[in-house]
């Protein structure tokens, strides 16, 4: 075996794993929001690996007090210590893949510090199970 990833099947059978391309971002996002043990959690911390609770995706970010929203977040997650964790979901064959998108990051970031509040990130949650 080369060293790939194989799957056994009800009936036995291995199955090699072949490694495609996502059609759409939204495609992986949904899996995210589904199954979010596909996040790294254990090159975290290995001795602690996080586990994370979807509070909801694309959420808004604001750019100020007054502000609905400037940006739109792919997903927002909470770790089991309740430290939120941004996820933004780009495909690899997006050229903007580094310097925008590492850009784009702390803008969410840094907005979200200053104008998330534990009572807007809960009320978001809430509303986010009560829909499901």
């Amino acid at each position: 075996m080369s060293g790939g990833i194989y799957l056994i099947q009800d009936n036995c059978r291995l199955v090699e794993m072949k490694e495609e391309p996502y059609e759409s971002e939204d495609g992986l996002q949904k899996l995210l929001a589904d199954y979010p043990s596909l996040l790294a959690g254990e090159q975290i911390d290995s001795a602690a690996p996080r586990r994370w609770l979807l509070v909801l995706r694309e959420i808004a970010i604001p750019d100020s007090e007054d502000s609905a929203g400037r940006w739109a977040l792919d997903h927002l997650f909470l770790d089991q210590d309740g430290i939120p964790t941004i996820v933004e979901v780009k495909r690899s064959s997006d050229t903007r893949i580094r310097r925008e998108v590492v850009g784009q990051m702390l803008d969410y970031a840094a907005n979200a510090v200053l104008y998330w509040s534990i009572e807007k990130i809960r009320a978001q949650f809430e509303t986010n199970s009560n829909a499901e």
